[in-house]
């Protein structure tokens, strides 16, 4: 089965590279700079020598069941035993379920003046388990106060925070992430959070704009983005204030 997988990725592959070799263009070093950015994760520090060293005996298995190629996660024994915030940093840096990803990454032109619907994935192949998802989820309020905590010290939010906090739909972090975001305006992809989770909870002045239309519509593709401007930033800052302000807890 994962060689008939890897035949077609490869098939895949060769007829991307013949449809798109004469569109291929490099991005700049500073789009480059940008991606590369976009990309970083962060690693938690809460007992990550422990957590490391039981990441480094998992053995991963198969999973011919399902929609996941292979399954690399700790016995639950040992996985309950762990404290919350050591439970925090194995789900950060351990996405526990594998799947091959054929897509092909094509560089993005100007990536750093422009406002993606969707974040980038911390790890392109790696997705959380449903255990990993519950825990972010049912410990919501002490993950968003951990968060908080890593960032300040870090100065940065690693693209794994991000997908956490659209994953848990953290609605109560935008004060804080707005704050920290107008502290140099380095990161578009908090804006993209944003309009996540306006999206997640159908705030209707984003669902019936035209910037949903271009980046969520059936015609949009994965990687829809709308330019990084004044206007722009100033419009969905304005909206998630007003979502914030009336959005039912």
């Amino acid at each position: 089965m994962k060689q008939l997988i890897m035949l077609l990725c490869i098939c895949a592959t060769l007829q991307v590279h013949a449809q798109e070799f004469d569109e291929f263009k490099p991005a700049s070093k500073e789009s480059q700079a940008y991606h590369a950015y976009r990309l970083k994760v962060t690693t938690p520090p809460y007992e990550l020598a422990t957590v490391k060293a039981l990441i480094a005996k998992i053995e991963t298995r198969d999973n011919d069941n399902g929609d996941y190629e292979a399954i690399g996660e700790l016995p639950a024994d040992i996985y309950n035993k762990l404290s919350l915030r050591a439970k925090f940093t194995y789900n950060m840096i351990n996405p526990e379920y594998y799947a091959q990803n054929c897509d092909i990454p094509m560089p993005i032109q100007d990536e750093h003046k422009k406002i993606f619907g969707a974040l980038l994935s911390a790890y392109p192949e790696q997705y959380w388990s449903k255990r990993q998802v519950a825990f972010f989820k049912d410990n919501k309020d002490s993950v968003m106060s951990i968060m908080k905590e890593s960032i300040l010290r870090s100065k940065r939010i690693g693209v794994n925070y991000k997908e956490a906090i659209v994953d848990m739909n953290a609605v109560e972090m935008i004060p804080f992430l707005q704050e920290f975001y107008l502290i140099d305006k380095k990161d578009h992809d908090i804006l993209t959070i944003f309009l996540l989770l306006m999206k997640e909870n159908k705030y209707e002045p984003l669902l019936k704009s035209a910037t949903y239309k271009k980046l969520y519509s059936d015609q949009s593709i994965y990687n829809a983005y709308i330019d990084y401007n004044a206007a722009n930033e100033a419009l969905i800052l304005e909206r998630v204030n007003d979502f914030y302000k009336n959005y039912k807890r």
